[in-house]
């Protein structure tokens, strides 16, 4: 499998490189090969979490009784799928649910949606930051492939998410609890031993 993926990356590279000849978009294909190179997940589970989050965000952000009163966000890890961000009603979130379990490939939902008003763009802003600076932190710690670890944000908590041994995913929390403006981290990993 890992020449499969050193295999991947180098022709990705490569039709980068071929078709763009653009120093931007050969760095950032760079650093894309270099996390499908280091995911423990499969390609095919790489593709299935991405067509997860497509279908699920789709159908959440299409529904006429959704608009307005709920945001949303779809995280999907090896088929574990965690929603956050805000409903306005509980018979809202539970729409939300029954649409995302009917969504092929999905093993198990984590459910952090709060019965709220959808959240503010500056709140949102802030929480990217947060994000921003725990996934910094991650990529700089000895002992821990930032690669295998997703992390999201939504008003002040910290999710963090990925196929990890538990002193990894331990890790990864201790280091994200210390930023700044971080109110709480949740775990939503799936360990490895």
């Amino acid at each position: 499998m890992p020449q499969f993926r050193l295999l991947l990356s180098v022709l990705v590279l490569s039709q980068l490189v071929a078709l763009t000849g653009c120093v931007p978009a050969i760095v950032a294909g760079a650093a894309g090969t270099a996390a499908v190179a280091t995911d423990r997940r499969t390609v095919g589970s790489m593709i299935d979490d991405e067509n997860i989050e497509l279908k699920a965000s789709a159908i959440i952000g299409t529904d006429a009784e959704l608009k307005g009163v709920s945001h949303i966000n779809v995280i999907s890890m090896n088929g574990i799928v965690l929603l956050t961000g805000e409903a306005a009603t509980t018979e809202a979130r539970d729409r939300i649910l029954t649409h995302v379990r009917g969504v092929n490939g999905v093993r198990r939902i984590t459910n952090e949606i709060q019965i709220a008003s959808p959240s503010s763009l500056g709140s949102r802003g802030k929480d990217s930051l947060i994000t921003s600076a725990v996934k910094s932190r991650l990529a700089v710690t000895k002992g821990l492939d930032a690669g295998n670890v997703k992390v999201a944000t939504e008003a002040g908590a910290v999710y963090l998410m990925g196929l990890v041994k538990r002193s990894e995913g331990d890790l990864a929390a201790e280091l994200a609890t210390g930023i700044d403006g971080v109110q709480r981290v949740v775990k939503v990993f799936e360990y490895l031993d």
